[in-house]
């Protein structure tokens, strides 16, 4: 299924990755507030480039927050399919220091690859859009109504977009929504995520004497807070690593014969990056769940960080007056962040004896619920097919088991289907050192969305 646009995108593909570049120069950090004008600079560049390929543009926003890019073409029709497609173009920071063998904002290429922040994550995919709609348009060959979302706050809590999207419902009507962010495992081997996990947080802290106490002349009269702490959170798993919350599980969706046979096909890849990246001795977890459905399909309860007491160089031989833990859950559908929060304070509180004093905080607003999309649907079928065109090999499926809150609020304000589009490599360093993404993958991506333009177009 060859079109004009795609001829056009072969043709213009040295142009497209400069125009990459070029976006990649711009340091669009949204956590640092000095660099908010470079944020500016980036949506200033993407709404000038959406005008020049022939899209409406506009810049939205609002007082304290970073602006959000809206662009659309809608020229297709009444009667054709109304695609609206998210990305971020806001990157985490980065300087060579940190351990970079190049500069992190003048993109470096080297064998195929683009080295820069925020070349993963994520601007090879709004570029891929925005480069897929100059192919069509030029071409007079764009068969679907588009929209285009890009975010300038991804990277710092997404408070701007999740009012945005319930704000302007009717604005950002659509038949598909299509989230373009992530990445995948190989770059020859195509696979589509239809399920995120959501998250809750929480902090703890045990306070016993109150202040720091000599160990010699208090040890074994005073619970010591750090040794409370261990046992106390040493009570929320069992030696398999089943959460033993009261009320945990209860709202867990089994998988079922059909999805587990789905999954199936992604465990090896699953096991061989485990083994690459994770490295750990051993396995460790629920045992009658496989590695790759204990990550996405299950739900977890992780100890993020542990402090207290003296810890540097030498020793400071004290009783602490306090210790204190960060805890966060990865909650799988129908777990409902509050409820799950409320369960695991219970829990601690329930775990604490009365040598100690525990405080615990939780912020509901933070909470994000899971996503599981139907692999089955229309549009993703229309998505499998055109990644097989994209790609030439027919994609694995797998439920992923991080969070993106900003897929279950457009979801919950929006009505078109969703699906999820990522075209980078999930080995190359996103939020870390060398990012990098594959120039292939960049062109496959531009390819994957003419073909899922038209086949949606076809019916």
């Amino acid at each position: 299924m060859t079109t004009p646009a795609h001829h056009y995108a072969r043709a213009n593909a040295e142009s497209f990755i400069n125009q990459l570049c070029d976006l990649l120069r711009i340091p669009s950090i949204s956590t640092q507030t000095h660099h908010a004008a470079d944020v500016q600079r980036a949506a200033e560049w993407l709404i000038a480039d959406m005008r020049r390929i022939g899209l409406t543009a506009e810049l939205h926003q609002a007082e304290g927050f970073l602006p959000l890019v809206y662009g659309e073409w809608l020229g297709a029709g009444e009667d054709a399919p109304t695609v609206l497609i998210y990305s971020h173009y806001d990157v985490q920071p980065a300087v060579k220091s940190d351990g970079w063998d190049t500069e992190p904002f003048e993109p470096t290429r080297i064998d195929g690859k683009i080295y820069a922040r925020g070349a993963l994550d994520s601007k090879i995919h709004t570029i891929a859009h925005l480069k897929a709609l100059e192919s069509a348009l030029a071409t007079n060959s764009l068969p679907v109504n588009v929209k285009l979302l890009f975010e300038g706050e991804e990277e710092s809590a997404s408070t701007h977009i999740v009012q945005f999207v319930h704000a302007n419902a009717d604005k950002l009507k659509s038949d598909v929504i299509v989230i373009s962010d992530g990445s995948m495992p190989d770059q020859d081997q195509p696979v589509l995520v239809y399920g995120l996990r959501g998250l809750t947080q929480l902090e703890v802290t045990v306070t016993g004497p109150h202040r720091d106490l000599h160990s010699g002349h208090y040890g074994g009269t005073v619970h010591n807070p750090l040794q409370a702490l261990i046992e106390i959170l040493g009570k929320l798993h069992d030696e398999q690593g089943h959460v033993t919350v009261d009320g945990f599980y209860d709202d867990v969706r089994p998988i079922s014969a059909e999805e587990r046979a789905t999954l199936a096909e992604i465990g090896a890849w699953t096991a061989r990056e485990w083994q690459i990246v994770a490295n750990a001795p051993q396995v460790w977890g629920e045992p009658e769940f496989a590695l790759h459905e204990r990550i996405g399909a299950r739900p977890t309860l992780e100890i993020n960080g542990m402090a207290g007491g003296f810890y540097e160089q030498g020793f400071k031989t004290v009783i602490p007056h306090k210790a204190w833990a960060k805890i966060s859950c990865r909650l799988v559908p129908d777990q409902d962040g509050t409820v799950i929060a409320r369960r695991v304070i219970d829990a601690l509180q329930k775990h604490t004896p009365p040598t100690v004093q525990i405080t615990i905080e939780h912020d509901p607003a933070n909470d994000s619920s899971g996503v599981l999309l139907d692999y089955q649907s229309e549009s993703m079928q229309a998505v499998i097919r055109a990644y097989e065109l994209g790609w030439g090999r027919k994609p694995l499926l797998n439920r992923e088991g991080g969070s993106v809150p900003v897929v279950a609020s457009i979801q919950q304000a929006l009505t078109g289907e969703l699906v999820l589009m990522p075209f980078g490599y999930k080995g190359g360093g996103a939020h870390s050192t060398n990012e990098f993404i594959y120039e292939s993958m960049f062109q496959r991506g531009i390819a994957t969305v003419l073909h899922f333009y038209q086949i949606l177009a076809d019916g």
